[in-house]
């Protein structure tokens, strides 16, 4: 159960960027392993990503100074120490570093540690890893998918201003339900685009990629593939947005190109307010910049009670940010990102923190994803209920809803599944930690 040797190395994300693996071995040979993913509309309080910045190499994209780091001052720190001690290895990576954001260290070399001692933790204990992970009563609730129809902003060469149209099977009662029903949309959503000549490439997150007129023709072709299929939008399947406000917001403005129109915070607020009325939307993310607190406070008391209002560049899974938000009412969900804030007791806290206020945590991938399989195990480790990876497509995403079908298998008769009921909740949402 003690550390003997950390090695680190860089490999490529799903859209072919260096980003690192690490491997912890043991004194007793195990070896856990951790893949750092990467955000392609990352916000600006995030821990740091290190990247080299040499031009000459990878673009400056490569992040052999992060290696350098794990293999350097990490291991010499954690070398003999036991990975049974989570939280003090977190910890003492965080103290080492220095600093708010992991800016010394970079917050990719801590979390990619972070993981593989998480790994190798369960793997020497002989737990699955959700098991390992699990608080004391829970590791039990399958998440309800959150996944992408149609990819735009930062995700897609803005060839939409919204970043995600998405959908969530609230109406489920199995996970293997909204597997079928997702199947069935997303294959149906294609042959709409085929018959049109519109099937042109994926977004980094594998939801389509067509060119649209306006956001309105977006939800429309978004609620026409949930009836073609056979399903009954806002009962059975609603829509879930993604709309990454602060890379829409400057110069004190919203700003829709594709629409032609820029907006004030107030005419925002009221844009967003209609999308709800209209269309089936049961859960918006980043509705508004994350320096926008008044029209976050104001749109969450207006629909909060019904519609999950998720911060994700509002709290990049910082623990006194969402203390923040919590004390101020400024959403009802928090977006939960592993590589936002660095290790994994950290991501632990926040979504504890979360669930204590009554609010709904929402365990996320990046656009820049690996082959791992962590996140799946967090979000049923810690009942999160909810699960975001991208589309119904490509390998990256694909594992992480296929390892959530094998912990179902392991967890047998145990398993559970809230689905769409877990929006309940939403009305009783607390305001105090």
């Amino acid at each position: 159960m003690y550390i003997k040797q950390i090695d680190a190395y860089q490999i490529f994300d799903s859209r072919g960027q260096p980003t690192l693996e690490t491997v912890v071995t043991l004194d007793d040979g195990t070896h856990g392993v951790g893949m750092v993913p990467s955000g392609a509309s990352t916000g600006q309080f995030e821990a740091l990503e290190m990247r080299d910045g040499d031009l000459s190499r990878f673009k400056g994209q490569s992040v052999f100074k992060a290696i350098e780091h794990v293999k350097g001052e990490l291991q010499q720190a954690l070398i003999g120490k036991s990975v049974q001690k989570q939280s003090d290895i977190d910890s003492q990576m965080c103290a080492l570093d220095g600093t708010d954001n992991k800016s010394r260290l970079g917050a990719n070399a801590i979390l990619s540690v972070s993981l593989a001692v998480a790994d190798a933790r369960a793997k020497a204990l002989k737990l699955p890893l959700y098991k390992s992970l699990a608080p004391q009563g829970s590791g039990t609730l399958l998440p309800l998918p959150e996944i992408q129809l149609v990819g735009g902003g930062a995700h897609a060469q803005w060839r939409t201003d919204i970043q995600d149209f998405l959908i969530i099977v609230n109406g489920a009662t199995t996970y293997q339900d909204t597997l079928e029903v997702t199947f069935n949309i997303y294959r149906t959503a294609e042959a709409l685009l085929k018959e049109r000549g519109l099937l042109a490439g994926a977004a980094d997150e594998g939801g389509f990629w067509p060119t649209f007129d306006n956001h309105q023709a977006i939800f429309e072709f978004v609620v026409e593939a949930i009836t073609t299929a056979g399903y009954e939008p806002g009962k059975e399947v609603s829509i879930s947005l993604d709309i990454a406000a602060s890379d829409l917001y400057r110069d004190g403005l919203y700003h829709l190109p594709l629409d032609g129109k820029s907006y004030t915070s107030e005419q925002f607020l009221q844009l967003m307010l209609d999308w709800c009325e209209t269309y089936p939307v049961l859960s918006i993310e980043d509705p508004f910049a994350d320096t926008d607190f008044d029209m976050w406070r104001r749109f969450t008391e207006q629909v909060g009670d019904r519609i999950q209002v998720i911060g994700d560049d509002l709290f990049t899974t910082n623990i006194a940010r969402i203390k923040q938000g919590i004390d101020q009412n400024l959403a009802n969900s928090v977006l939960i990102k592993l590589n936002q804030i660095g290790t994994v007791t950290e991501t632990l806290e926040a979504i504890a923190i979360t669930q204590q206020a009554g609010w709904l945590p929402v365990v996320s991938a990046r656009s820049g994803e690996t082959e791992d399989a962590f996140i799946s195990h967090l979000a049923v480790a810690t009942d999160a209920g909810q699960l975001k990876v991208g589309s119904f497509t490509r390998s990256e995403r694909m594992v992480k809803w296929n390892e959530v079908v094998r912990i179902a298998q392991q967890l047998g008769e145990s398993a559970r599944f809230e689905g769409g009921t877990i929006y309940a909740k939403l009305s009783k949402t607390s305001s105090v930690v």
